[in-house]
């Protein structure tokens, strides 16, 4: 009845419909019993008409409460949760206090910042890639900066985002993004996404690893790393429109203090590695930096959500599309772009879906290889 609201696409996994709303960019997970209602509510003319057809599957007494539920959900959804600004932030050469220059293949980047706090949002993922030579002119140069309370990215002192400063994480992704654009020459327009997550490859498919903060991601992609696997991507997995191929991001993997103990025996120089602390809430850090992958890119074949649990048994099981995407969403970057969102969905619906809880560092190693078996025995 009001299918100006209705969504732009969706598709079935099992009992849960994954839809997409253009006007908010939301994607929304539903089961098949809402998604039948929603549909009967979408495709009527009249009050009578719905009544009518929720009538011969469900004894519904009050209808209009139903109708109601429906029109919050839909209005929910179409919802934007995007921020304006009330003024763009001037551009200021004076915050201009630390300069660090970093050399990615052939690319090389200056980035200004103005405190050694707002210097560890981004410098110490990028410190292995750091030079001093001094080049006639950067590829491109950025600046990071705080005033008036509010975090300021520009790329070429052109403002690219700015957030209250406690909102330091929403720059990171969009520097990382700007990185991206750059070191494999192409527009934000041309990716469907920049994915919370870490990509590993074996040198043909690749495997995107999710979870929540502390649930052991990171570690488990430097304990694949260092045995022999590639790591694509730490945190922020691009995704490209036009072969919807994750691609790589150089920044090097964060590692929690949680997780030294296991990870040094593995790691050459592990012990030499700068420990960084940024707040209380993440604690001592520490970046290992990886080898380039053999390609920049690879098909991404399989979403593993991990789950890290003192003396468990390691077990793969499959995961539903509403558990995946409640992890991945929140703090993913999804292009609005109609055709990236339907891209985006096509290759979701075509990828395994695993959540793996671990303990034993050899056991989870020989699983997760056997994922990568199983995925060249399918493709």
């Amino acid at each position: 009845m009001n299918n100006k609201l209705a969504p732009t696409y969706q598709r079935m996994f099992g009992k849960y419909w994954v839809l997409w709303y253009f006007k908010s960019n939301n994607y929304s997970v539903i089961e098949t019993e809402f998604k039948t209602l929603l549909d009967f509510y979408l495709h009527s003319d009249t009050l009578d008409e719905f009544s009518a057809k929720i009538s011969s599957v469900d004894d519904v007494s009050d209808v209009k409460t139903v109708v109601n539920n429906l029109d919050t959900y839909l209005e929910s959804c179409n919802a934007s949760s995007a921020s304006q600004l009330d003024a763009s932030p001037a551009y200021k050469t004076s915050k201009r206090h630390i300069e660090r220059q970093y050399r990615i293949k052939d690319k090389l980047i200056t980035i200004f910042y103005d405190t050694d706090l707002v210097e560890k949002t981004i410098h110490p993922s990028l410190a292995h890639l750091e030079t001093n030579a001094q080049p006639k002119k950067s590829a491109i140069t950025f600046d990071l900066y705080t005033d008036n309370g509010q975090l300021n990215l520009f790329k070429n002192q052109q403002l690219i985002t700015s957030v209250p400063q406690r909102d330091y994480h929403l720059v990171q992704g969009k520097f990382i993004m700007q990185l991206l654009t750059v070191i494999h020459a192409k527009e934000e327009s041309d990716w469907i996404g920049t994915f919370h997550g870490s990509t590993v490859s074996d040198g043909t498919n690749s495997v995107l690893f999710i979870g929540k903060s502390g649930k052991g991601k990171s570690t488990l992609c430097a304990l694949l790393a260092a045995h022999g696997f590639e790591l694509l991507a730490d945190d922020v997995s691009p995704m490209l429109s036009d072969n919807s191929h994750i691609y790589h991001n150089p920044t090097a993997i964060s590692i929690k203090e949680g997780a030294f103990g296991t990870l040094q025996p593995m790691v050459p120089g592990f012990d030499d590695l700068p420990i960084t602390l940024f707040n209380t809430t993440k604690g001592s850090l520490k970046y290992i930096p990886t080898k380039y992958p053999n390609k920049d890119n690879y098909p991404c074949k399989a979403i593993i959500m991990v789950n890290y649990e003192p003396n468990s048994k390691t077990q793969l099981e499959s995961a539903s599309v509403k558990e995946i995407l409640e992890t991945l969403i929140p703090d993913s970057w999804l292009s609005n772009h109609p055709k990236h969102a339907e891209q985006f969905l096509d290759w979701l619906v075509a990828t395994p879906l695993y959540q793996i809880t671990y303990s034993d560092t050899e056991r989870v190693i020989e699983t997760i290889s056997a994922v990568f078996n199983g995925l060249e025995d399918n493709y």
